[in-house]
């Protein structure tokens, strides 16, 4: 996999954590009212859809160059930095699962990306 091919990828798993981070702070509203009227004029809610809607323009160019095999490995990315986002901005627990696990996804991540284009080698 080319460096380039890499960012590109690094940067739509991040992306689609940003999302993340936007529905987690659009919930808030929900859950302050109830109303699921109010949840639609969220602008953090409606920014993260935007940005869903953005990012799936983005993957399916990048599924133009990049195999799928190669590329959907990737949005285990945006699980790891999901996760440590949840714990610095939202004082969520990092358990020693947790982390472990984030590792692993990880390693196979680098992995993936580390491999030829028969796998690895």
């Amino acid at each position: 996999m080319k460096p380039i091919e890499v960012v590109f990828l690094i940067v739509y798993a991040l992306g689609m954590s940003a999302g993340q981070l936007l529905f987690k702070l659009s919930a808030g509203s929900l859950a302050g009212s109830g109303s699921l009227k109010t949840l639609l004029f969220d602008f953090r809610f409606l920014l993260a859809v935007a940005l869903y809607g953005a990012l799936t323009i983005y993957w399916v160019w990048l599924l133009s160059f990049i195999p799928l095999t190669r590329a959907y490995p990737f949005v285990a990315v945006s699980l790891i930095a999901t996760t440590a986002a949840g714990v610095l901005f939202f004082g969520e627990v990092m358990t020693m699962r947790l982390a472990l696990g984030s590792g692993l996804i990880a390693l196979g991540t680098v992995l993936v990306a580390g491999g030829g284009s028969n796998g690895l080698q």
